[in-house]
Order: structure tokens, then C-alpha cells, then sequence
């Protein structure tokens, strides 16, 4: 297994993860059960407009803001569209071919991405929204990490550090997570991982000791 620096050894790991999947199988069926099924219906309409441009417009963006409720009323939002389309295009383009490059692992792809995306406006702190472009962009590979998905990690007793390259260490972490799932994992992709997170972070259990 590749480990990320956040990640504990081997032994503790393990069993950290054992007690992690008793969380995540019935957190995902609670997202599935109290989230609207239209909800994801934003994202899903800019992930298959990306499968067919391997490119997202500032439209694009605009509509990932609201689907992930951030504000548009912040100055990076009038930098960013004061550019031109073909500009951020061209900009999240290599993203689009960075985070789907099988060629390399999935932390390492996702880390690149990250790192091209940083070019634009609004994208230089913070993984939110860059991680949504980045789903979009290969929705079976990538996942969406946000403040609820750190609550839920930190709560779970798994460590994921601010410091540079979150990104790439969160997508590494869910890697993790899945080779050591056996029968839980069967099936789920990061994304399922992420929503299940999210929905932790939104109903918090007690704190998990390692």
C-alpha cells in the first residue's frame, strides 16, 4: 500500500478502518435516504457536458458554485469572470486530462489537477470547489472533499493535515480506506466515500480512538 504522510501504520490503520466502515455503510444510506435524488442533478448535468468538452466554462463553474452553496459574491468570482472562456478552458482542460490519466496513481493524478487548477482565480486556498471541478471531470475516479468531509475525518480519528497537497492526500486516504474495506468496500467508488463523509460531517458520531 502507498501511504501518504498523514497516514498512521499499517496495524493501527487497519483497525482504524474497520471501525471507519461502521460508520460509512449506514452514513451512505442516510445520504441516500435524506438527500434529494434531484440534488446531484447540477453536477451530474456538468459532469456529462465534460465528458463531451473535456473542458469547463466559466458557466460551469458558476452552476458547481451553487450546487456546493459557496458564495458568488467574493472578489476571486469577478476575477474569474472577468476572463475569458477560452482562458479558463484552457486552464481546466489539462485539469480534465490531469485527473483522468490512468497512467499514474489516483493521488498523484488528483494532485497534479489540483495543482493546474490553482492558475485561476479562487482556486489558490481551499479544496472545495476545485475538487468539485475536479469530480466533474472524471466523477468515477475523483471525489469532493469539503469542511463537513474534515469534520468527519477528524471525528473518525483520521488525519488529514491543511498543509500543500491536501488534495492528492485526501484522494490517496480513500484509496486507503478501500483496499482495506474487503466486503464493505465492494463496489463503492471514492465519490460514494465522499458523500459519505459529507453526511457524517453533518451528523457527527463520538470521536473514534485509534
Amino acid at each position: 500500500m502507498k501511504k501518504s504522510a498523514d497516514t498512521p501504520a499499517d496495524e493501527a490503520f487497519a483497525a482504524l478502518c474497520g471501525r471507519t466502515w461502521d460508520i460509512l455503510v449506514p452514513a451512505r444510506a442516510g445520504y441516500l435516504a435524506g438527500v434529494s435524488p434531484h440534488y446531484d442533478e447540477v453536477f451530474h448535468d456538468v459532469a456529462q457536458r465534460t465528458e463531451h468538452t473535456d473542458s469547463l466554462g466559466k458557466t460551469d463553474i458558476a452552476a458547481l458554485v451553487v450546487w456546493k452553496r459557496l458564495s458568488a459574491q467574493t472578489r476571486w468570482v469577478t476575477e474569474l469572470m472577468s476572463l475569458p472562456d477560452t482562458q479558463v478552458r484552457a486552464v481546466t482542460e489539462r485539469a480534465v486530462t490531469a485527473v483522468r490519466d490512468h497512467t499514474v496513481p489516483r493521488s498523484e493524478a488528483a494532485r497534479t489537477g489540483r495543482g493546474i487548477i490553482w492558475e485561476l482565480p479562487g482556486f489558490r486556498t481551499g479544496d472545495a470547489l476545485a475538487s468539485a471541478i475536479l469530480t466533474a471531470a472524471a466523477p468515477h475516479r475523483m471525489a469532493v472533499y469539503d469542511r463537513r468531509v474534515q469534520h468527519a475525518l477528524d471525528t473518525l480519528g483520521l488525519t488529514l493535515t491543511p498543509t500543500p497537497g491536501r488534495y492528492g492526500r485526501y484522494m490517496q486516504l480513500l484509496d486507503d480506506l478501500i483496499e482495506h474495506g474487503a466486503a464493505h468496500a465492494a463496489g463503492w467508488t471514492a465519490r460514494d466515500i465522499d458523500t459519505a463523509l459529507y453526511w457524517t460531517g453533518a451528523n457527527p458520531h463520538p470521536p473514534t480512538t485509534t
